[in-house]
């Protein structure tokens, strides 16, 4: 969506008001790389917010919410959630940050013969903010890395291998047990 800033660049008004839905749907990939990594988005994102003009300063606040479905990064299981981001920045015409470098440029919404795109900006923010790890509850025990049994639902028949790094310490326990038997 492209938002048109003219009137408050004309300064006919202080306050443009911000509300409306971006559809995400496309937004989901299978690119193991992304964040949004076999995540679906059933419902629209919603935005909210203002941008404020005080005496040629503009200032936007925003604050975005969205349904997601993603699989648990430990069991698999389908979960649903709701995030929810906020973003501010500082509004500019383009004009006027001409000599910045593209760093100092992240901190500015950048506005363009009077409109100001936000699609692409919120997507790389969703991209940025959205968890790297999605799970169904916070003690999910996972998969067996044996059998596969989802153990939240209880445990395996499979008799999972202890882990080599504690041999050492299982040693020594095993012997003090043998001396207390001895004695």
């Amino acid at each position: 969506m492209k938002l048109d800033l003219r009137e408050l660049l004309a300064e006919k008004c202080r306050v443009l008001p911000i509300h409306y839905t971006i559809d995400p749907a496309a937004w989901s990939t299978d690119d193991p790389k992304s964040a949004l990594c076999g995540v679906r988005f059933p419902s629209p994102m919603e935005v909210n917010g203002e941008i404020v003009n005080t005496a040629g300063y503009m200032r936007m606040c925003l604050n975005l919410s969205l349904d997601y479905v993603a699989p648990c990064a430990r069991c698999l299981a389908e979960t649903a959630g709701k995030f929810s981001f906020s973003l501010e920045k500082t509004v500019a015409p383009k004009n006027v940050l001409e000599g910045l470098d593209e760093d100092a440029l992240d901190d500015y919404a950048v506005v363009e013969n009077g409109f100001l795109d936000m699609d692409e900006p919120l997507l790389e923010l969703l991209e940025i903010e959205f968890p790297r790890r999605i799970l169904c509850r916070e003690d999910c025990r996972g998969l067996c890395p044996k059998c596969g049994k989802d153990l939240n639902e209880g445990p395996c028949s499979c008799g999972a291998d202890p882990d080599p790094r504690w041999a050492p310490l299982q040693a020594i326990l095993d012997e003090m047990e043998a001396e207390k038997n001895d004695k």
